[in-house]
């Protein structure tokens, strides 16, 4: 299945979650901010929405400062 991720085409299996997508990326997903088509996914939501083909995502670091 082919989604967007940053901009850039990813071929992902079925019924991938956004947990599993930030597995297999490497990624802390403590640290992230999902966006799934323009909607932020709540962190504790990444478990149980699962990406759709054509889905566009956008990954981002929190960042503190001050």
């Amino acid at each position: 299945m082919q989604i967007q991720v940053n901009g850039e085409a990813q071929e992902v299996p079925q019924n991938l979650t956004v947990a599993g997508l930030l597995a297999q990326l490497g990624l802390q997903p403590k640290y992230l901010a999902v966006e799934r088509n323009l909607i932020l996914i709540p962190r504790e939501e990444h478990a149980t929405c699962t990406l759709q083909e054509g889905d566009r995502l956008e990954i981002v670091t929190l960042v503190g400062g001050g």
